[in-house]
């Protein structure tokens, strides 16, 4: 019988893969979905403890130590260590414990700051990564040196899932140190609130890929069952649904029927201007997959953390 577990269960994928394995489950599978309070992955005998419990057939690995533009610029170092004990640990585990299948994530934004676009999955390591987030770039790219690495020399099924940006319910919303549009949604939120001005850091002008939450899982479910490669997938809407920040922050604006002034804080940093990614080798598999648009998607992740304010990560 196959058995699913699932690291960083309770995050914004975990909670996307749970619904939709609500929806979808095979007749027969298990699946757990572990948070931290299951155990600390960067301790080995932890990791060890809960593959005896579970005994998986196939491992999500989504836990990892992330956060917005800022946290990376201040704490590479965690960043770095952190990232490399889970991912080493979670990797060796599933090796003694003869997993047949482990997915892990990596991120776009640990592909070359200085590249051309789009992006692919052979451009991985062409590159140093932007210098603002190097600790946990470095960190994931190691996870496919290790996919190629464990299934030459142990027959290892190991692979990983290159995500653009994610939005959706259930994320953390932390201005701080949450991603882009969970921050904007939360501030948002605070300025109709308090009936101030909306103000976003930055100019907007930047451009991004933004993927909802649910086409990520049911893709993640793909990858796990029928994707046996050690070599990386990108999982990404289409380049020309790329847009700007700004576009983002007035579909947000929207959503939450916003109606004060909304401002452009320049003095903060933009980040890099845009990192387009190709889904082409995506869409020679999944032709037909149809996204969730971003105001829909935005609408649907407002609506959501405006009913559960007082509970939502922030």
């Amino acid at each position: 019988m196959p058995s699913f577990l699932v690291t960083g269960g309770s995050g914004l994928v975990g909670s996307a893969i749970r619904e939709v394995v609500r929806r979808e489950a095979a007749e027969g599978e298990e699946w757990v979905f572990l948070s931290s309070k299951d155990g600390d992955l960067k301790v080995r005998a932890d990791c060890d403890a809960i593959f005896e419990k579970y005994k998986p057939t196939h491992v999500i690995h989504l836990a990892a130590k992330v956060g917005g533009l800022f946290a990376n610029m201040q704490q590479k170092v965690e960043f770095y260590r952190e990232n490399i004990m889970m991912n080493d640990n979670v990797m060796e585990c599933c090796r003694v414990h003869k997993v047949e299948k482990l997915v892990s994530y990596l991120s776009t934004c640990i592909f070359p700051d200085k590249t051309t676009y789009p992006i692919d999955e052979t451009m991985l390591h062409s590159g140093p990564p932007h210098p603002s987030n190097e600790g946990y770039a470095y960190a994931k790219r190691m996870v496919d040196t290790m996919n190629r690495a464990y299934a030459e020399e142990y027959g290892c099924n190991f692979t990983s899932i290159i995500p653009t940006n994610i939005y959706g319910p259930r994320d953390n919303f932390s201005i701080q140190n949450g991603h882009v549009i969970p921050g904007l949604i939360h501030k948002c939120f605070i300025a109709k609130r308090d009936n101030a001005p909306f103000t976003i850091w930055g100019s907007g002008t930047p451009l991004r890929q933004f993927m909802y939450s649910e086409d990520l899982a049911e893709l993640t479910l793909w990858v796990v069952r029928e994707y046996h490669s050690p070599d990386p997938i990108i999982i990404s809407v289409d380049e020309e649904a790329e847009v700007s920040i700004k576009d983002v922050a007035m579909a947000v604006v929207k959503a939450m029927d916003f109606q004060g002034e909304v401002i452009f804080d320049t003095s903060k940093a933009d980040g890099q201007f845009k990192k387009t990614a190709s889904n082409a080798k995506l869409r020679t598999f999944k032709p037909d997959h149809k996204f969730v648009g971003m105001e829909e998607g935005i609408k649907k992740a407002v609506d959501w953390f405006v009913a559960n304010y007082e509970s939502a990560r922030k």
